[in-house]
């Protein structure tokens, strides 16, 4: 794969997940692979991936609020 754009790039940092508690980890690391994924799928390039990152991201991030909502005891 070459090196991703700029725009793509920038959307990939918000996927990182190593840094969050252990609950979150795990619900954000599903959307870190799939990001990853989808850059490295050759047929996928260009504006639209630049926006299909962002969906993903938006989705991500209500995932992980879904799960800062969960109490202790659901868990």
């Amino acid at each position: 794969m070459s090196t991703p754009h700029p725009s793509v790039s920038g959307i990939l940092r918000y996927f990182e997940y190593s840094h969050l508690p252990p609950l979150l980890r795990g619900v954000s690391s599903r959307f870190h692979a799939l990001a990853w994924a989808l850059v490295e799928e050759e047929f996928l390039e260009g504006p639209e991936l630049t926006v299909a990152l962002r969906k993903l991201l938006e989705s991500k991030d209500a995932a992980v609020r879904a799960a800062l909502d969960k109490t202790p005891e659901e868990g």
